[in-house]
């Protein structure tokens, strides 16, 4: 174990910044933030998630949130700074990074073309929504951003 001075080790930061990044879109319009509702697998059919995905191999973090936006909406967006920390995801080997967003073009609706629904929902209303774990642990940081 490699530590420089605080204490940090070099070794969890290399392994860190080499997992996969797993990016996450909240996107606002009108004071709410964009939900949508997972269809499937069965064991998380029904739960609420930020859309988004993994980052390809070549692909910038912000141009893998474009993607996924129009692959699982159908809608462009723009791409604004972090929201919340890090949050790992054991299962996928992988770290979720959250941006905020706003729709390019505002009069267009996402369509929920992978997903159950999807919901606009008013700060009061984000921490009632039964999120997937990741997504839950920035519920705090989402409702500032409506803030």
């Amino acid at each position: 174990m490699r530590a420089r001075p605080g204490g940090v080790d070099l070794g969890l930061v290399v392994e860190a910044l080499s997992r996969p990044v797993v990016v996450g879109a909240a996107i606002v319009r009108g004071g709410r933030l964009l939900a949508q509702q997972r269809a499937y697998p069965d064991h998380l059919a029904g739960q609420w998630e930020l859309p988004g995905g993994r980052v390809e191999p070549g692909e910038t973090e912000v141009d893998a949130l474009v993607r996924e936006c129009v692959e699982e909406l159908g809608v462009q967006v723009r791409v604004g700074g972090r929201v919340g920390p890090d949050v790992p995801l054991p299962e996928a080997g992988a770290i979720l990074r959250v941006y905020a967003a706003t729709l390019v073009q505002d009069g267009i609706d996402p369509i929920p073309r992978e997903h159950r629904t999807v919901r606009w929902v008013a700060k009061e209303e984000v921490a009632a929504l039964d999120w997937l774990r990741p997504d839950r642990l920035l519920v705090p940081h989402l409702r500032d951003l409506l803030s």
